[in-house]
């Protein structure tokens, strides 16, 4: 893909999944496939989720990081990475960014940032396939933030 066509690609990823965003997260489970959605926030080539560290999706992860995601009009690969607990201060700009667009549902007791447990979850993509008004962007991400 030419810097042009990638540089739309990215963009169109920024205004697609740039804020909340429901997001099919698929890991696998002692060989077999395992899939559910996240609110997400996409920003610089990764999703970013808050999740809890002892969930089975987390388990799944620490086993095989290696992970695929789907969501309007858009399937990619990526690495899934616990980022730790959510108050860490490596965490406080990002968490900034999710906190705020996350906003409508994110205090309404489902997430609890006192306990330790509660971490930021990352999915760092690798390649991907985006559609859009007809065009097929194929992206490889590795070399992005």
């Amino acid at each position: 893909m030419n810097e042009q066509k990638r540089q739309e690609a990215l963009s169109l990823m920024v205004e697609r999944f740039g804020h909340d965003t429901l997001l099919s997260l698929a890991t696998v489970d002692d060989g077999r496939p395992a899939v559910r959605i996240v609110n997400s926030y996409y920003e610089d080539g990764s999703f970013y989720t808050v999740t809890y560290a002892l969930s089975n999706k987390m388990k799944q992860i620490e086993k095989n990081p290696e992970i695929a995601v789907c969501g309007e009009w858009f399937t990619a690969h990526g690495i899934g990475e616990n980022l730790g607990y959510v108050r860490d201060d490596k965490n406080a700009e990002i968490m900034s960014k999710l906190r705020t667009a996350f906003a409508q549902w994110y205090d309404n007791g489902h997430t609890n940032e006192n306990d330790p447990n509660t971490c930021l979850f990352r999915v760092r993509l690798t390649d991907g396939v985006l559609f859009h008004n007809g065009t097929k962007y194929e992206i490889d991400f590795i070399g992005e933030v």
